[in-house]
């Protein structure tokens, strides 16, 4: 049996005595100083403690008073952290009714622009007012799948220089299906295709169009410069040194050839020669 200590209250009848400080106690902590008492489990792993431990035997946890100011600490931070995720949640969800916004504003522009009005944004006029007596709405019908094709790719070529990335993957997939309802596509559309998964970070699928290229006319410009941006973009350094050296070799007798898809891409043709110096 436990003798308290000098001075220490007697415990009552039923009542045990703290290990730590003699007071009488009951249940599984003292009253008086925290102490784990016979059955008390630790706070962490539920182990049951031994009566008088400071820590668990089993994971180190502080028992007793230490534990529950511990406690105490995590159900005070507890509230804040929720509010941290939910404010988290606000501003994701802000974000992205801006992006939709965003998205649709270039969609109706894309439309615009396939139609042949002008656009409010870029031009810095606003579009003609269809209703307006001696204006007609373009129809869009009498477009050949070429001519909507070669407008959204002017379009997501403008955007890629600008910087708007999510546009750019926004457009994208309208001008492959335009381009994949043109029969027989040329070298110039097939270019256009490649240069599209360039920017849009699928260069295997540029790969494929400029060996579509070249296998039928193996010094062709648009070919070359294709496969070029491709390998660079798949991380290929040698590959690209060997296109930019064959487009070199080719470039005098090709442009004397004066073909109407090297004149359309002549800056792109310019700019690849220039990225070798």
């Amino acid at each position: 049996m436990t003798v308290p200590p000098s001075g220490a209250t007697p415990p009552a009848s039923g009542a045990s005595v703290c290990p730590s400080c003699g007071a009488a106690a009951s249940g599984h902590f003292c009253a008086s100083c925290g102490t784990p008492l016979s059955g008390a489990r630790c706070a962490s792993c539920a182990t049951i403690l031994t009566p008088g431990a400071k820590f668990c035997h089993r994971c180190g946890t502080a028992a007793g008073a230490a534990a529950f100011r511990r406690g105490d600490a995590t159900s005070t931070t507890l509230p804040w952290a929720i509010a941290g995720i939910a404010l988290l949640a606000l501003v994701a969800l802000l974000a992205g009714q801006r992006l939709r916004s965003t998205t649709s504003a270039e969609a109706s522009q894309a439309q615009a622009q396939i139609q042949g009005a002008p656009q409010g944004d870029a031009d810095g006029g606003g579009a003609p007012d269809a209703s307006a007596p001696g204006v007609r709405a373009p129809d869009i019908s009498s477009m050949t799948p070429r001519e909507r094709a070669d407008r959204l790719f002017d379009r997501i070529m403008r955007l890629d220089t600008e910087g708007k990335k999510d546009s750019v993957q926004f457009f994208a997939p309208m001008a492959i299906a335009a381009y994949q309802m043109i029969p027989n596509p040329d070298a110039d559309a097939r270019f256009d295709m490649g240069r599209i998964a360039v920017v849009t970070g699928a260069a295997p699928a540029a790969k494929i169009e400029a060996d579509s290229i070249l296998a039928k006319q193996p010094t062709h410009l648009l070919g070359l410069v294709l496969a070029m941006e491709a390998a660079r973009a798949s991380g290929d350094s040698v590959g690209a040194k060997t296109y930019l050296a064959r487009l070199r070799t080719a470039e005098k007798p090709e442009l004397a050839k004066k073909l109407p898809e090297y004149e359309r891409h002549i800056a792109d043709i310019r700019d690849a020669l220039a990225s070798g110096k």
